[in-house]
């Protein structure tokens, strides 16, 4: 008998007391930290993307045109030239390189919109 008088509080003393709406609030604060991450990394990409670094570079690529499932055609801008360069599977050929002084930029392209943009007529459809 005083073998299982023992067996009894130790049985009963090793079952926790599970608080679940402390571990669902922390379930949700975890999630919700996880797209907040999610969301800086993607804010943090775009703006160094969209960033130029102008300063002693000489070679940029101003647009590129896919014309094939594996072939390119590119605007490269080196030291004031501009030159027309096809990229294939055969590899890297010069099309074109034009002449004089590259001609003023006319305007940028419409920047990409927000994911807020985007969601907000995503819901209004």
């Amino acid at each position: 008998m005083s073998m299982l008088s023992v067996a009894l509080p130790v049985a009963a003393s090793s079952t926790p007391d599970i608080d679940v709406g402390g571990e669902l609030l922390r379930v949700v604060l975890s999630l919700a930290g996880i797209v907040l991450l999610i969301f800086v990394a993607g804010l943090m990409s775009r703006r160094l993307q969209a960033r130029q670094f102008t300063g002693g570079r000489r070679l940029r690529c101003l647009e590129t045109l896919s014309v094939g499932t594996r072939e390119r055609v590119l605007l490269l801008e080196a030291d004031g030239k501009r030159l027309l360069i096809g990229v294939g599977t055969g590899g890297v050929r010069t099309l074109h390189v034009y002449d004089g002084v590259a001609p003023a930029v006319a305007a940028e392209p419409t920047p990409m919109p927000s994911f807020g943009e985007v969601l907000g007529r995503w819901r209004r459809r």
